[in-house]
Formats: C-alpha cells, sequence, structure tokens
C-alpha cells in the first residue's frame, strides 16, 4: 500500500517554514554529533545561517518555544523536526534513471539514516538492466507500477534524460504516487495534489556565478552589458 506523504498545508505549517526544517535538522545533528545539549536560538540560527527571529517563528509551528535563558534541547528538538517531517517513519523510495546519477543516489548512505529506504531501481536501457547496485538489483521500466504497488513505493526520484521524465511522472502519478523528487532538466506537468520538487545543478551553478562575478566587478556592469542601456 502506498502512503500519500501530507502536504505542508494540512500539517498546518507553511511551505516556506517546511523549507527550512531540513537545515535546522542538519544543524541541530552536527550539534549533537559534538555532545551539545542544549541550544540558544541565536546559536542554532547562526549555524542554520538565517536570522534568530525567524528561527523562533518557525520552531513555534512544531510547538516548540525553547526554556527561556536556556535554549532548546538538542535532541528533543531533533526528535520534534524529525517527526513533523515525516522523517520518524520508514520512506520507500524508487529512483528511476540509472545512469551516473541515478547510481550516485542509489549509493547515497544517507537516505536510510533520514528515514528513506531505496526499495526499486528501474532503467530502461538492456545495458543497465540486471546490474547490482547498492545491493538492489536494476529492473526494467515496464516494472514501474508493479514495483510501486508491491514494495509500497511513496516516493519516486525521477533521474531520466529530460524526454523521458515526463512521461514516467505520468506513469507513477497514475500508479497513485504523489510526491516526486525530478533531476531530469525539464519542467514536470503534474495535476493538483502532486508534489515536485526539482533538482537542477545548473540552475544553481549559474546563481553561484552571478554572485561570482559580482565580486569581481564590485556589483559594477561589464562592458557587454552596456549596449543594452545605451540609447
Amino acid at each position: 500500500m502506498i502512503r500519500r506523504i501530507p502536504s505542508a498545508r494540512e500539517r498546518g505549517i507553511p511551505d516556506a517554514t517546511v523549507a527550512r526544517l531540513p537545515v535546522y535538522l542538519r544543524a541541530l545533528n552536527g550539534l549533537a554529533e559534538r555532545g551539545t545539549a542544549t541550544v540558544s536560538s541565536e546559536d542554532l540560527a547562526l549555524a542554520a545561517g538565517v536570522n534568530s527571529a525567524k528561527l523562533r517563528k518557525d520552531l513555534s509551528h512544531l510547538g516548540s518555544y525553547g526554556t527561556r535563558g536556556v535554549g532548546y534541547d538538542v535532541q528533543y528538538l531533533i526528535y520534534q523536526i524529525s517527526r513533523e517531517l515525516g522523517l520518524t517513519q520508514d520512506w520507500a523510495v524508487a529512483i528511476v534513471g540509472v545512469g551516473n546519477l541515478g547510481r550516485a543516489l542509489a549509493n547515497y548512505g544517507g537516505f536510510v539514516s533520514r528515514g528513506f529506504r531505496v526499495a526499486g531501481l528501474l532503467d530502461a536501457d538492456p545495458g543497465v538492466v540486471g546490474d547490482r547496485i547498492a545491493g538492489l538489483v536494476v529492473e526494467h521500466i515496464d516494472g514501474l507500477e508493479s514495483v510501486i504497488l508491491n514494495r509500497g513505493v511513496s516516493i519516486v526520484v525521477i533521474a531520466t534524460p529530460a524526454a523521458a521524465a515526463q512521461q514516467v511522472a505520468d506513469r507513477v502519478i497514475a500508479a497513485g504516487v504523489t510526491s516526486i523528487l525530478n533531476f531530469a532538466p525539464v519542467v514536470l506537468t503534474v495535476p493538483d495534489g502532486v508534489d515536485v520538487r526539482k533538482v537542477d545543478l545548473s540552475i544553481e551553478l549559474q546563481i553561484l556565478a552571478f554572485h561570482e562575478q559580482r565580486k569581481v566587478t564590485g556589483g559594477a556592469m561589464l562592458p557587454e552589458d552596456w549596449a543594452g542601456e545605451v540609447g
């Protein structure tokens, strides 16, 4: 049976807050590894890269207000955030597209510790089908619906070429999946009620290039920009 992941709105938490919760969790796990038992909102905000007022407001949505003069209990806050994100459950994930990126994702050891279990690897390439990766045998894409239904897959990661991504999305949605992580360089069209998170490394690099250019030029326009300003 496929378990549907409740949306942020259904949990009564703003989407922007939900997007920051994993950042707080990462910072808290780092503190826990260093043996820190309690942390102030200021120190946690600094570790997470946000301002403390925003952090306190975000955590108030979880019912966590800390203790005046003491701060937040690190382990309890880890539990609260993990529970809110659904990480205290076991989420079955299928990865579709087992090229270089798909293989890297399949071999990523952080999934299990964060509540995610890779339950299936699928590809259309006969040269890839049958390979064993991270303890799983790559299966043919023809069996996608069967893998989803029989293994209770709740999240599908699409790491296919752009041309195949929409068809894969249509199939997984028809099979009952409403949560997709898309690495393909294309915008997917999905019905209401389906959550898609897009990861585009090239866009992130372009944003970094923008900021790097501004560091070099001090915010000034480059000569090739001037033409658009003349006239």
